[in-house]
């Protein structure tokens, strides 16, 4: 449940869409902000509970793990993304939201594994959600798509996310503790090389402030980290 509430922000970024295109600053604000929220909850929920469990080694070879894997896989994507037109441009934005959402949500399904879910956690997935769909909608529909298609692609991700939340909590955490800290790390890492080559490149390309990107980035840190202190 908890995996598709972050991957029906995809649908929801649609619907606004068909309705009116967030202005830029205002997507690399959400962008900005999401960036902040996810950093913090990879630190907190992913890599600092990862190295509770299993250690330094653990965290060390996941997180390399995943960053090397989540990079292979985008530039797969990006290569296959071609001379499409604006079609194909969503095509590969809407592939992007896929990879970002399987470790994603994976990473909502391992933190039940220590107990409650971690609401900073399903809120910077939400959040860094949105900015995806309202791009990759907006070349969907200057590429042709009807709105029912976009609708349709967006829930299946969705549901791909739900799956990938309950396979980090059904398997991926009945582990020992050395899978379970190394499959956290691992989210970390991808989580954490997307961040840094996809969204807060893209908050600074669409804000054009790179100040106030910067700020608002920290005040999504801030306030994720303070929630996390008092759960």
């Amino acid at each position: 449940m908890w995996g598709l509430v972050g991957g029906l922000a995809l649908v929801l970024g649609a619907l606004i869409t068909f309705i009116r295109r967030p202005a830029p600053v205002v997507v690399a604000y959400v962008m900005a902000f999401g960036a902040g929220v996810l950093f913090s909850a990879v630190a907190y929920d992913l890599t600092a509970e990862a190295f509770e469990l299993g250690g330094g080694d653990a965290v060390a070879i996941g997180l390399a793990l995943g960053a090397l894997v989540y990079a292979g896989l985008s530039q797969l994507v990006k290569s296959g993304d071609g001379d499409g037109g604006a079609e194909g441009a969503g095509e590969g934005l809407a592939l992007g939201a896929l990879l970002d959402g399987i470790p994603e949500s994976a990473a909502i399904g391992l933190t039940l594994t220590t107990g409650g879910v971690s609401g900073p956690f399903v809120a910077a997935v939400f959040l860094s959600n949105l900015p995806e769909s309202f791009s990759a909608t907006s070349e969907f529909e200057r590429g042709g798509r009807s709105r029912r298609w976009i609708v349709g692609v967006w829930t299946a991700i969705a549901l791909v996310s739900a799956v990938a939340a309950a396979v980090g909590y059904g398997v991926l955490g009945g582990g020992s503790e050395d899978l379970q800290a190394a499959t956290k790390a691992f989210a970390g890492g991808a989580i954490l090389t997307m961040l840094a080559t996809d969204m807060i490149p893209k908050a600074y390309e669409e804000g054009k402030e790179r100040l106030t990107i910067g700020l608002i980035t920290v005040l999504g840190f801030a306030l994720a980290a303070g929630l996390t202190a008092i759960g």
